[in-house]
């Protein structure tokens, strides 16, 4: 049987740093504000003209093949995740096989917004062992500094979201020991208005009718935060629990936990619960705020960069979103 193994990371963010007293030229702020309820002390917003969703996943892909060893076309299949893609359709996955000239691969476009990445993830492990592929690009993109609502009515969620791509190159192993162990995938689609945003929808008015919708903030996020942060810390705990018990480990084996760069109080809360040293568990929202669906690819590729991801270790990586949708990934590394 095959399994699927990580053999290369790479991430991008844009050259453009955005501090919270940057925000504060915008909106009713402050760093001290922002800080104490998220963690984020600066964010990137990407460059007009320079960077779009699918360049960005073009060069942390090109970082990803280079570590891998591999070229563009030694990819079979493309699994791309984001909730901020450069046209309405085709999906940037596309128009990133296109910049890498990947012509003919197939692309999967995927939209499960901050756990895209273990969702796309899961997707191409299940390829891979399948037997119908030997190798994957997985991707997680996002720019969504230019629909943020700046202004001091859309301050709860401007301050949170950055922009971003993250990429990981999987190929085939027959080695179970060092491995995609297991991927756990949930949604409950009960609580998808706590945090949606609306617009444009195919299911109202068209052209007609939009800037009705632009009055009414239907292109803004909306946030029940209370709801999104009392159903996060719960979920996170259980698929992580999910992962490691469905794998015969407990708790004390996890030497790495990799989650969604969500909000640094939850991250803190998980990683008390799992009785976890700070150093066991990966976080850069400080720097680069919620990157959605990118945080996590980010993330490990630092991770990588910093040497924590070491040949032996058990890491989670764990995801908790819009939908409401949350997810897991055991890895040996």
């Amino acid at each position: 049987m095959a399994f699927s193994k990580i053999t290369g990371l790479g991430y991008y963010v844009p050259d453009n740093i955005v501090t919270n007293n940057d925000l504060t030229k915008w909106m009713e702020t402050s760093d001290e504000w922002i800080q104490e309820r998220t963690g984020i002390c600066e964010r990137r917003y990407f460059e007009h003209g320079k960077d779009t969703n699918y360049s960005m996943a073009a060069a942390a892909s090109r970082q990803a093949l280079e570590r891998a060893g591999l070229e563009p076309n030694d990819i079979d299949v493309i699994v791309y995740a984001t909730i901020t893609p450069d046209y309405f359709f085709p999906g940037s996955a596309f128009l990133m096989q296109r910049e890498l000239g990947m012509d003919g691969k197939p692309v999967i476009d995927i939209r499960q917004q901050c756990s895209g990445f273990v969702y796309a993830l899961s997707i191409a492990d299940q390829f891979i062992r399948s037997g119908m592929y030997k190798t994957a690009l997985v991707i997680g993109s996002e720019i969504q500094s230019s629909w943020i609502d700046k202004t001091t009515a859309g301050r709860n969620t401007a301050v949170i979201f950055g922009d971003g791509a993250g990429a990981a190159v999987l190929t085939a192993t027959e080695d179970p020991q060092h491995c995609i162990l297991s991927t756990h995938l949930h949604a409950d689609g009960r609580f998808a208005e706590d945090l949606y945003v609306k617009e444009p929808g195919s299911s109202r008015p068209g052209r007609a009718a939009t800037k009705e919708m632009l009055d009414e903030g239907g292109f803004n996020v909306h946030m029940n935060g209370n709801a999104v942060f009392k159903h996060a810390i719960v979920r996170f705990g259980e698929v992580i629990n999910e992962a490691l018990e469905a794998n015969g480990f407990q708790q004390s084996d996890l030497d790495l936990l990799v989650p969604h760069q969500a909000n640094i109080r939850i991250s803190d809360y998980v990683r008390q619960q799992l009785g976890l040293s700070e150093t066991q568990v990966v976080n850069n929202i400080q720097r680069f705020g919620n990157t959605t669906a990118a945080s996590i690819p980010i993330a490990m590729a630092e991770a990588w960069e910093q040497g924590r991801l070491q040949d032996g270790n058990l890491i989670c990586l764990a995801a908790f979103g819009s939908g409401f949708t949350w997810a897991s990934a055991l890895i040996r590394w």
